[in-house]
């Protein structure tokens, strides 16, 4: 780990962000929702380090208080997937039969499904909001996890060392849970982590065209949207949620491409990240 610069880097700007969100109050140096009609547009000076926006409110503030929303967002929904697809794709790989081609179409239809217009769907019934978004997210983009899942179980589960615990009386549960879990668990973390940063990408995107969190909530996609109509006066506005959108994607892409030599050493393990990554709902 400490070999590896991009993992380094990463955890840094990651621990960065997470100790930022968490001590907003703190750090933040105005309320992010305050509004000052007289103050708006100020560009970057002493009292307002990155400037105000249309209505007069800290973009500084702002930008970190959406750390909470961002972040949070992120980290829940990769956790509820990972909560669907691991064990399916455990049950899939170690089952096999018409339950592994049962799962492995639910699979492919969440692969191939778009997002957009499952999004599009779910605000029509349930309104526009970040925990929507959230459902989308979940509903669709479990399926790597359990191909990522199955594949692992199906190279383990012929190994000797699951062999061994079988002839040995070992239970069905303490095989998959001590021996083929553990063993699958990397490319797991490694998936997990580029996931976290498509989630933040597409939630704010989402945010950007109104589906997501709706003003006047502290988001670095609302903040964009907001943005839109003084590109050109005031481009700075504009400019301080995308950097930041970009450095917290990049945080985590360059951490689970650390965590690849860290962690997946053989080129079978790569490939099945890859092939997983690459099918996105």
């Amino acid at each position: 780990m400490k070999r590896q610069k991009s993992v380094i880097l990463g955890l840094i700007i990651i621990g960065i962000f997470i100790m930022a969100g968490a001590f907003a109050p703190l750090v933040a140096p105005h309320d992010p929702n305050a509004v000052d009609l007289s103050l708006k547009l100020l560009k970057p000076c002493l009292k307002f380090p990155l400037g105000t926006d249309q209505l007069g409110r800290c973009i500084l503030s702002r930008l970190i208080y959406g750390i909470r929303i961002s972040l949070t967002t992120a980290v829940l929904a990769t956790v509820l997937m990972l909560a669907i697809g691991v064990p399916l794709g455990i049950i899939a790989g170690y089952a096999g039969g018409q339950l592994d081609n049962m799962i492995m179409r639910l699979a492919d239809i969440a692969s191939t499904f778009p997002s957009s217009l499952l999004a599009l769907a779910i605000v029509g019934i349930l309104g526009p909001s970040i925990v929507n978004i959230m459902i989308v997210f979940i509903v669709l983009w479990w399926a790597p996890f359990a191909r990522i899942v199955r594949s692992m179980v199906i190279k383990l589960k012929e190994k000797e060392f699951v062999l061994a615990a079988i002839a040995a009386g070992s239970s069905r549960t303490s095989i998959i849970l001590k021996h083929i879990t553990l063993n699958a668990i990397s490319p797991i973390i490694v998936l997990a982590t580029l996931r976290i940063a498509a989630v933040i990408m597409h939630a704010a995107s989402f945010s950007f065209i109104g589906l997501g969190s709706q003003p006047p909530t502290a988001d670095w996609g609302v903040m964009l949207s907001d943005s839109r109509q003084y590109l050109t006066s005031n481009p700075l506005m504009l400019l301080w949620p995308g950097l930041t959108i970009m450095l917290a994607v990049f945080a985590f892409n360059i951490l689970g491409e650390g965590l690849n030599d860290v962690l997946l050493p053989s080129s079978a393990d790569l490939a099945i990240v890859k092939e997983a990554e690459g099918q996105d709902g």
